[in-house]
């Protein structure tokens, strides 16, 4: 029988993958916290509190209610300042959502655009719709109508429609804090690469350089920012990463060492042997052969 090269996640992303879509209430439920696949997925956040948004060449900071909409094709980071924050989140794919050229079309809007401003401030009403909205895909997801995919679109459809008639926000944070906010959003795109699904798909982001580009950022500026920040350099960063999926994958997969190199884009089982004695200070094998 042909060994599975797919990885198997937490109950929670491999329910996710499958449904292609979820709802939540931020302070009611536990998935909230629940980690999944970030590079998979759309996000539609309605949340009251106070909070910073970090993307590569700006920041918008908030205190009130907000609606966001977050690509996985583009890189931010969260933080969340306020004690309370509560609200609404959905997840969901790009095969989910686009069955029709209508709903395609949709996700060429200028909310999930790069450059776009996908956050907008909600006054008390605009909530009040907003949240009846996502109280509705909450229910209907728990459902049985056969149909209620359908209908949970055309709720993700009317959440976008609503957005677009608002003014984004214009809360920027001013450039003072530039290499902060790009240290967050390089290690945003870091994680955003793990965890590694399967063994056939590589790693495509591994050195400074492949961040800096992905970011549109001279490669020079990103090692100081971060640097700086954080007093490590990128590349140690990037392989302190790699070496710890190497590990999870090393205990917790059956694939062989050399598709485990591969697939965080080492070509030669060499270069990953090492690579990973240099920065776990043991041999792919001695992890491997401890689980076992």
């Amino acid at each position: 029988m042909k060994k599975s090269t797919e990885r198997q996640l937490s109950p929670y992303n491999t329910e996710l993958k499958l449904k292609g879509f979820n709802a939540f209430q931020i302070e009611a439920d536990g998935a909230a916290t629940k980690m999944y696949s970030r590079k998979d997925f759309y996000k539609i956040c309605l949340t009251t509190g106070k909070s910073k948004i970090h993307y590569a060449d700006r920041s918008f900071e908030h205190e009130g209610t907000i609606l966001f909409f977050g690509n996985p094709h583009i890189p931010y980071s969260w933080e969340t300042i306020s004690r309370t924050y509560v609200g609404y989140t959905c997840l969901f794919s790009e095969e989910f959502f686009k069955v029709s050229e209508r709903s395609e079309s949709i996700l060429q809007s200028p909310l999930f655009k790069l450059g776009g401003t996908p956050i907008f401030d909600i006054n008390e009403q605009q909530r009040d719709t907003l949240n009846e909205i996502f109280r509705k895909m909450i229910d209907e997801q728990e459902s049985e109508y056969p149909y209620k995919d359908e209908l949970i679109r055309n709720y993700i459809q009317l959440i976008i429609h609503e957005a677009m008639k608002l003014q984004p926000a214009e809360n920027v944070e001013e450039p003072k804090n530039a290499a902060h906010r790009l240290t967050a959003v390089f290690l945003e795109l870091l994680e955003r690469q793990f965890p590694i699904e399967s063994a056939d798909a590589p790693l495509s982001l591994r050195s400074p350089k492949d961040f800096a580009d992905a970011l549109s950022v001279h490669v020079n500026h990103l090692n100081r920012s971060v640097k700086q920040v954080t007093g490590k350099s990128t590349s140690t960063h990037i392989s302190e990463r790699i070496a710890n999926e190497a590990k999870a994958l090393l205990q917790y997969t059956d694939w062989n060492i050399s598709e485990v190199g591969y697939s965080l884009g080492f070509e030669y089982p060499t270069y990953f042997n090492n690579f990973f004695k240099r920065i776990a200070g043991t041999t792919p094998k001695s992890i491997r052969d401890f689980t076992a």
